[in-house]
């Protein structure tokens, strides 16, 4: 009898570990993950965040995300790439694309080739002409190479 408990027992907790590691495999988990690292450095609220796309290996996923201010289009937003790192029940960033660094300074250098117009409510970088008057970047924004 005792055993008959101890075998359901464990069967039960089999059936739950695998219920419990499939929703943590899911967009809404990774786009958890995601707003809960970003929102230590950037104003979360003011942006809608969506997973376009994730692709799950072991405790390791590729991330497509997109951020765009509230009520905004997705043109004035942008596509990050994330490397995410499941820990436990949660996930977590472990990397950024370089590749979308270097878009999002472009984007942030009107003066340069190629420039795109900042998104709504960005933080003006300088004023063109040289003259010193950069405002310093948000906590946490990458560094930009001149």
């Amino acid at each position: 009898m005792r055993v008959k408990f101890v075998i359901t027992g464990a069967l039960a907790l089999a059936v739950l570990t695998a219920c419990a590691h499939s929703n943590v495999d899911s967009l809404d988990a990774v786009k958890r993950g995601v707003i809960s690292d970003i929102s230590k450095n950037v104003n979360i609220g003011a942006m809608d965040v969506n997973v376009v796309s994730v692709s799950f290996r072991d405790k390791e996923a590729d991330a497509v995300v997109s951020f765009a201010p509230k009520g905004g289009t997705a043109a004035q937003g942008l596509t990050m790439n994330y490397t995410m790192e499941r820990a436990g029940s949660e996930w977590h960033i472990k990397k950024r694309a370089q590749a979308d660094l270097q878009r999002h300074a472009a984007q942030a250098n009107p003066g340069g080739m190629g420039a795109v117009p900042l998104p709504e409510g960005h933080v003006p970088l300088s004023d063109g002409g040289g003259s010193g008057s950069a405002q310093p970047l948000p906590p946490g924004h990458p560094p930009l190479k001149q």
